[in-house]
Formats: C-alpha cells, structure tokens, sequence
C-alpha cells in the first residue's frame, strides 16, 4: 500500500467533507433571516443520511460488480469485502463524500417549500435510484459511458449536472412560493462569503482529490481549481457592475463557485496547452471560468423572468449549466499530455466534443 497515496486520498475526503457545511452557510446567507435555520439543517442533515445510504447499499451500486453496463450489485452491500487501501475503503469514504455533496446542493432549489420528512425520503430515493447508478455509468470501469470513453474528472456529470437538472425538476414540481418576492435580498453577506470560502478550499480536495493520488495529475488539477475559481470571481464581479452600477461580494462569490463547478469535469483534462514549451498554460482554465460565470449569470436573468420556475438559490443555472459547460469545455480545450488520450477542438481534434 502506498501510504502517500492513501495519505492524500483521505485527506482529499475530509476536504471534501468541508464543503458540506460550506454548503450549508452559503446557502442560508443567501435566505430570508426566518429560513436561515432550516436551510443549515437541509444541507448538513446529508452528511447523516447519505452516509448511511451509501455504506449500507449506495457505494455497492456504483461501484460492485457491474450489471449491464447500469448499475452495480450487492457485492458490497454494508461495505463487505472491502479492505482498508487505498482502492478499497479510501476510495470509497473519498466517493461518500461525494455523495454527500450532491444531494445537498439540490436542497437549494426548494427552499421554503419542501417539508424536512419529504426531503429525508426524497434523499434515500435519490441517491438510490439517481446518483449511484449514474455514478456507475460514468466511473465504473465496466458502466456504459465510461465504455464509450466519456471523460468528467471529478464530477461535473455526477456531481454538477446531475444536481442541476434535479435541482430544475425539483422546483418545477413543487411550484413557486406562496409569498414568492422577485428578489429577496440576502440576510448574512457574510455567512455567503464564509461559506463560498470553505466551497473553494474543499473544492481543492474535490479536484485535486479525484486523481486518486498524490502525482502530476493532482498537481495539475489544483492549479486548474484555482485558476478557473479566480476567473469566475471577475467576470461575475463585473457582470454585476455593469448591470446594478456597483459591484457585488454576492455575485464575486457566486461567480467563484460557477468557475468552480466548471473546471471540475476538466481538470484532470486542461493544463500543458499548446505544451510545446513545456510551461503550464493558465488561458484554458481562466476561460473556462470566465465563460461559466458569464452563461450561469445570464440563465439566472432567464429563469427569473420565467413564471413557473422558483429555483430559490439558482442551483441549476449555477451548477447545472456550469456543469454541461465545463464537460463540453473537455472537447475544446483538452490536451493529450493532460488526459493521456485525445487532443481537445483546439488541439487538432473534435473527437472528445462527441462523447
């Protein structure tokens, strides 16, 4: 056993494990002061009930003994056969916190009108039904896009578009809120940049995380992180000046998160661009950022002006397009050197945009 290797993995866990009560103070800032509470609770209530999930039968269905290409068996059920290394219980406690994550960014699409009961059962479907089987599809060596040679880093199609698009459902079925305010200004600025911080730091950990071991790979995906962060922050900053004549710590720290969601799919494939020197490229990463901010920016104006839609926090136009972004980003911007594989569109090929 590597010890370095698994060193870095749990640590990368924990980091991870942060960015859920991260979650959780962005989240309420971003609510009216009489929802503050509840919005915590909704988000770190996940840490309890998808772990339990997961260890119990959620990890075996993404990660056991494949069937058909969808979904794995019980073969782990309750963590049976799994051997304390790093490919064994690390790399599911590294997963687990994953899926703890995920569920909880989608709490924010319902605030204020979903009962604490409903989203408990709604979690163990979820995570059951949803994410451990697109999970599978997308990491499991034998899943069904994997097979097709799909590529997502750390998450942006588990993790990112898979929240969105549960997040836009999830609103559309509970309808709008009885005293639904166009804008409802933010209780705690500071609450929102207390947790946009732990986002962003544990967002390390979730990136640089997901390759798996301490090596050139993580390295690489760290800068990426950082990078795409920093361009996110800006172009939204200015998006908002531009729009509201002031510039806004709400949207800086919004835009940090959009160019957060959308390097994640990439990080593991953008870097040494055009890599003929030999010098670490910061363009595709900082565009990378720069664009989800600018698209996430625009489909919130879109969707509030839509009358049947009341994603409270944005949770779709900020994950859910940064998400799909960030995996079409992979077959522009990809390098062989980084990826092991293909070019992306600016390296010669067009071949990644299709899978």
């Amino acid at each position: 056993m590597d010890s370095g290797n698994t060193a870095w993995l749990l640590t990368s866990a924990a980091l991870v494990l942060l960015m859920t009560p991260g979650l959780a103070f962005f989240y309420s800032g971003l609510v009216r002061t009489k929802s503050a509470a509840a919005t915590i609770m909704q988000s770190f209530i996940m840490a309890g009930v998808a772990t339990v999930v997961w260890i119990m039968w959620g990890y075996s269905l993404a990660f056991g003994t494949d069937i058909g290409g969808f979904v794995g068996n019980l073969t782990n059920f309750g963590l049976r056969g799994l051997e304390p290394t790093a490919d064994g219980m690390a790399f599911m406690v590294f997963q687990m916190m994953f899926a703890i994550i995920t569920p909880a960014l989608i709490t924010g699409a319902f605030v204020e009108r979903i009962s604490f009961k409903a989203l408990l059962v709604f979690t163990v479907l979820w995570i059951t039904v949803v994410y451990a089987p697109l999970c599978h599809w997308v990491w499991h060596g034998d899943g069904w896009l994997f097979q097709l040679e799909a590529l997502d880093f750390a998450g942006g199609t588990v993790v990112h578009i898979n929240a969105g698009a549960a997040a836009l459902a999830g609103a559309l079925f509970v309808g709008r809120r009885r005293d639904s305010v166009a804008e409802t200004r933010p209780h705690d600025v500071s609450k929102v940049v207390l947790g946009a911080g732990l986002l962003w730091f544990g967002w390390f950990g979730f990136n640089a995380g997901s390759a798996l071991a301490a090596n050139e790979s993580a390295i690489n995906a760290f800068v990426q992180t950082q990078i795409s962060a920093a361009g996110g922050l800006l172009a939204w900053t200015f998006l908002s000046w531009r729009y509201t004549g002031h510039p806004s710590i709400i949207g800086a720290a919004t835009g940090a998160v959009a160019g957060l969601v959308a390097i994640t799919p990439a990080a593991g494939a953008v870097g040494l661009w055009p890599a003929t020197d030999g010098y670490l490229n910061f363009f595709p990463a900082l565009c990378i950022g720069v664009v989800a901010s600018i698209l996430g920016f625009y489909a919130v104006r879109l969707l509030h002006n839509w009358r049947d839609m009341d994603d409270t926090l944005d949770v779709f136009a900020v994950h859910g397009v940064g998400g799909m972004w960030g995996a079409l980003a992979i077959g522009i911007f990809a390098v062989a050197e980084v990826t092991g594989g293909a070019n992306g569109f600016i390296g010669g090929s067009a071949d990644l945009i299709w899978r």
